[in-house]
């Protein structure tokens, strides 16, 4: 792909000896080609990236929190649709199966963090259900999912919010 081949040159000077010369191997390699498809690659992934969360449609409601770090790991999303249906990532859950199956995500995982995703029409009480089952199911770190935008409870829009 870079190799080439070197000529060598007779030098000197006097007597001119027809000799046969070898080719000798470059050694240097053309790195331009690699470069060039790591470039394609990264602009690929990083189009890919954000197409790769949970799908489940729900209307989050908006608060002024901000956003939790994130983990090495992808992380494990219960979604709490407007119809009262449960989903894990996006595969829909029945209420008395949901214990079971989040206990044996949990062995699976190294990490106890799970988002929970809950539509902004679901009552209050069935999300503390859901929470309730994610805590029987052994997550302890629950990250409750929302938009950005809602109001701060001191009168003011939170930055990003309609006044702006």
């Amino acid at each position: 792909m870079g190799a080439g081949m070197v000529q060598k040159a007779d030098g000197g000077g006097g007597k001119r000896r027809r000799r046969t010369t070898r080719a000798q191997p470059m050694a240097e390699i053309n790195v331009t080609p690699f470069v060039d498809v790591m470039l394609v690659l990264l602009i690929i992934f990083m189009v890919a990236a954000p197409l790769l969360t949970v799908g489940v449609p729900v209307e989050l409601p908006k608060t002024a929190a901000g956003a939790l770090p994130t983990d090495q790991e992808e992380p494990l999303t219960v979604t709490v649709t407007a119809e009262g249906s449960i989903q894990i990532q996006t595969t829909e859950t029945a209420p008395g199966e949901l214990v079971p199956k989040l206990r044996a995500i949990f062995a699976e995982r190294s990490s106890d963090r799970v988002f929970l995703r809950a539509d902004g029409a679901v009552p209050y009480s069935r999300v503390m259900e859901v929470m309730g089952a994610l805590n029987a199911g052994g997550f302890s770190n629950i990250g409750l999912v929302t938009d950005i935008g809602g109001p701060t409870l001191d009168g003011r829009d939170a930055p990003g919010g309609a006044d702006q």
